[in-house]
């Protein structure tokens, strides 16, 4: 077992994670990063929308980083996956103030604050080859991935009322826009949002997707609907069901919010003192949804290891 106690832990390596670690680093504070090596965004072939990476691929994104963190002496990158956090109190380890326990494959890690970077799992919906098209043809986010569909038809896979706003998003990006709503109903608020604008309603169920080509060879999907003709798509958006990635949260009785996020402020504190959380399972009551992006988080990160920093000071 690592006997030290650190000034901080934080789970995660991500872009919230490392960012956080570099920002402890520069102040020499003492942290461990403990890095599963599973990311939610590993579906995707290259990231977008972050400035100096556009289209460059996550897992070089993190090769830079990792590149970047090994200058600070104070800072330590475990490959390791860690499964339980418990807080344990001062009588245990003769220091001053409560700690945190991270269980890991490698084995216990202590510290005096905690930072969950843990991220969030995407429950995709159940059609046939919406999975495997995750992350390339089939995304969620317009800001990550809707350019890369500019100028070819575009579908939006549900009935929801995401679906109004996902319409608006793409309608300049798009050549053309259908709402696969897949045996549903639309809302009559979402009609009238999409009233006015061109957009197209198939209402069949929707069997399956599969990958084709578009003319000129690039990458599209196919829709298969029940008792229609098929749609063509070079894009489809989808609206994935979010879940914390990690039991963390749980296991230290935090605050969720009505997301399924774990409830922060501005600093990423959370209802817990010595913890904190940064990314997209974080979220702030400020923003109408965690904000699931590269740059938000690394944003978070910084800010919730500033947080830690001041907290160690006793400022």
């Amino acid at each position: 077992m690592d006997e030290t106690l650190h000034d901080a832990i934080v789970i995660g390596g991500g872009p919230a994670g490392l960012q956080a670690a570099l920002t402890l680093g520069r102040t020499h504070r003492d942290v461990v990063v403990l890095d599963s090596g599973a990311y939610r965004n590993d579906p995707a072939d290259a990231m977008h929308n972050v400035l100096g990476f556009d289209g460059t691929p996550p897992a070089e994104f993190r090769a830079a980083a990792h590149r970047t963190l090994a200058a600070y002496d104070t800072v330590e990158l475990r490959r390791t996956t860690a499964h339980e956090v418990a807080a344990f109190d001062s009588a245990d380890t003769g220091t001053s103030g409560d700690g945190f326990v991270v269980r890991t494959d490698d084995g216990d890690v202590r510290a005096r604050r905690l930072l969950l970077a843990t991220g969030l799992r995407d429950e995709l919906p159940d059609t046939p080859g919406v999975a495997d098209l995750f992350g390339t043809v089939a995304a969620h986010c317009p800001y990550c991935h809707g350019h890369e569909f500019s100028g070819t038809p575009v579908g939006i896979l549900g009935s929801g009322t995401h679906v109004a706003r996902v319409a608006g998003l793409m309608e300049r990006i798009a050549s053309r826009l259908v709402v696969l709503a897949d045996g549903g109903t639309l809302d009559p608020d979402v009609r009238a949002a999409l009233e006015g604008r061109d957009v197209a309603v198939r209402h069949e169920k929707v069997l399956k997707v599969e990958p084709t080509l578009l003319d000129g060879g690039h990458r599209g999907a196919l829709a298969v609907l029940d008792d229609g003709e098929p749609e063509l798509l070079g894009g489809l958006m989808v609206m994935p069901s979010l879940h914390q990635s990690a039991p963390f949260a749980e296991q230290l009785g935090l605050e969720l919010r009505e997301s399924g996020c774990v409830a922060v402020d501005a600093m990423g504190r959370t209802s817990r003192p010595g913890v904190l959380a940064a990314g997209d399972l974080a979220h702030t009551a400020d923003f109408p949804m965690p904000m699931a992006s590269v740059t938000a988080a690394m944003s978070a990160g910084q800010i919730a290891a500033a947080a830690i920093d001041g907290d160690l000071l006793g400022v």
